[in-house]
């Protein structure tokens, strides 16, 4: 963000053969006006009234040449405008006192041209300065008459009719006109035809304060966008500057106008009394809201008011005694104006389309140096795009041989292909994995369901859960219950009483004896009616389930208990 500063307010005096000295004097550093009024002594002894005012400001430009003014009011900010920052020129006062002048200036006398005309010139010949930007110059010209928007340039044969109103659009670049035509200039003849042409289409009228009064405000804007033709040519900047004519402001009284005249004074008053308040709410530290959606002046100059701009303001006023209210009018709206703050910043944008172009063209360029540097190292076959599905399937090739110990290296290309072998041996170990798990779940079969200490090391093994399903097998719904590791615990092993009697009393029956255990015995069983042991051809594994029969804590059933079935083991899973 720019750094804050003060809104420069000048003052110029228009020149007068009437000019009142007693009541007007200026300061030696010519920076500061003292107005003095005289006692009215119809009013009687007592007069509460002030007399005196004092105004300090940035400038008093007192028969100052057309050049002067320009060299101390605008050429700062038009230089600036150049760079990226945002500038406003703005001439306010009474009517007759010198605004349009100050502005726009006579067409009889070169010399007598003003700060519009100056600008321009200045610009161009500030582009010619500048061989290594690349500098685009657009201009639009506003009027606002009777809280109604023109475009002063729509009288132009390509431009045309609006086919909807001209509103006030706002968005996180600033405030635009919807509808308002832009013009493009490429040199200082067009902008000059351009200005020459919303000038002839302005609006004035004839009262007695000036025969040719301006009746609405007008705003001439100057878009400028400059590309760097040495740096990058991603970022550019943007700039504006808004010069600003307004309407006369003085009371209607002094106008003596009627009928149309005075409805576009009202207007005008309005607006300007709109356009203080925002002054003054800009000025006070303490405001949180500032008025600017009152009228369209205000609205239209949001972002340029107290903005991101240079602002600068000449106040033009009219020496002679018969004005002074109207001149400690105008230097008292000068001296809010000077309270307000703006911020300017230099307005940088980037070019989307020429980035992306820029980033493709960068790439294309690494791609060629990659393939140099792999030239020079004796490195072939480099791929830099996404793997197919054949080079995936080759390098899970090699991860297998390398595992299987066929393979004593793996070809390492590139970065992908390295991401690749990691993500292959992920896959092969997992698969390797499932196949040890379900290789050794085959080696099981079912065995007698009174095998007690079998099945206590089969469930110690985390092959079993406490219902006595075999942990993944289908649940008999053709529902697979999946396959989980062997490091898993049991589940619940005790089920209830009347289950176990249940299944014991059923297993009895079939065998075709009767069972001699009471119930009371058949509480303390915890095994369900179908478990499984190893298969009698894995040697190791009985060894082991030898020994747990010897350890087995469960105690033996009584000797009038049924024997052991003898029948042979069921066929394997």
């Amino acid at each position: 963000m720019g750094t804050r500063k003060k809104v420069q307010a000048f003052v110029r005096v228009k020149p007068t053969d009437d000019f009142a000295h007693e009541m007007i004097t200026y300061g030696g550093d010519n920076k500061s006006i003292d107005i003095h009024l005289k006692k009215d002594t119809r009013r009687g002894a007592v007069n509460n009234q002030q007399t005196d005012w004092s105004f300090k400001l940035d400038g008093v430009l007192h028969d100052a040449s057309q050049d002067l003014v320009y060299e101390t009011v605008a050429k700062d900010a038009v230089s600036q405008a150049l760079d990226g920052y945002n500038g406003t020129i703005m001439c306010y006062g009474q009517t007759g006192a010198g605004k349009t002048y100050t502005m726009t200036g006579a067409t009889e006398n070169y010399k007598h041209r003003g700060i519009l005309p100056r600008a321009l010139q200045q610009v161009f010949r500030m582009i010619e300065e500048r061989p290594t930007h690349a500098i685009t110059v657009r201009v639009s010209y506003l009027e606002i008459y009777n809280e109604n928007l023109f475009d002063l340039l729509s009288t132009l044969p390509y431009v045309g009719p609006s086919v909807t109103p001209m509103t006030i659009v706002e968005n996180p670049q600033g405030v635009f006109i919807k509808g308002l035509s832009v013009h493009l200039t490429s040199q200082e003849e067009d902008a000059f035809s351009l200005l020459f042409e919303g000038e002839t289409n302005r609006i004035i009228a004839s009262h007695t304060m000036n025969k040719n009064s301006s009746r609405s405000h007008c705003i001439f804007t100057i878009y400028m966008e400059a590309h760097s033709r040495t740096l990058s040519d991603e970022k550019y900047i943007t700039s504006k500057i808004n010069l600003v004519d307004l309407a006369g402001s003085e009371r209607l009284g002094k106008t003596g106008s009627e009928g149309r005249v005075l409805k576009e004074a009202t207007y005008i008053n309005k607006s300007l009394s709109f356009l203080e308040q925002a002054i003054i709410a800009l000025g006070d530290q303490k405001r949180d809201h500032i008025p600017f959606r009152q009228c369209k002046l205000t609205h239209a100059l949001k972002d340029s008011l107290g903005g991101n701009c240079n602002m600068v303001l000449v106040t033009n006023i009219y020496g002679e005694a018969a004005q002074l209210e109207e001149t400690l009018s105008s230097l008292k709206f000068a001296s809010r104006m000077k309270l307000v703050t703006t911020e300017p910043a230099i307005n940088e944008k980037y070019d989307a389309e020429r980035m992306v172009k820029n980033l493709e063209k960068e790439l294309a360029l690494l791609k060629q140096e990659l393939a140099i540097h792999d030239s020079l190292s004796n490195r072939t076959l480099v791929n830099y795009d996404p793997m197919d599905e054949i080079q995936i399937a080759e390098i899970n090739s090699q991860v297998r041989r390398y595992l299987e110990g066929t393979l004593d290296e793996i070809d390492i290309i590139n970065l992908r292909q390295i991401q690749e072998v990691f993500n292959q041996f992920r896959v092969v170990l997992s698969q390797q994995e499932q196949e040890v798990e379900s290789a050794l779940r085959r080696k099981y079969t079912l065995i007698d369901k009174n095998d007690f200490a079998t099945i206590s090391a089969v469930q110690k093994a985390g092959l079993m859960d406490a219902e006595g399903h075999l942990v993944g097998e289908p649940d008999g719904q053709s529902f697979g219950l999946g396959v989980a590791p062997f490091s898993i615990k049991p589940g619940k092993k005790l089920r209830s009483k009347k289950t176990l009697k249940d299944q014991f009393s059923s297993s009895a029956r079939k065998e075709g004896a009767s069972s001699p255990v009471s119930g009371k015995d058949l509480d303390v069983v915890s095994i369900s009616k179908t478990q499984l042991i190893p298969s009698s051809r894995d040697g190791d594994v009985k060894d082991m389930l030898s020994r747990d029969r010897e350890t087995s804590s469960i105690e033996p059933l009584p000797s009038d208990s049924p024997k052991e079935d003898s029948r042979p083991l069921s066929t394997v899973i």
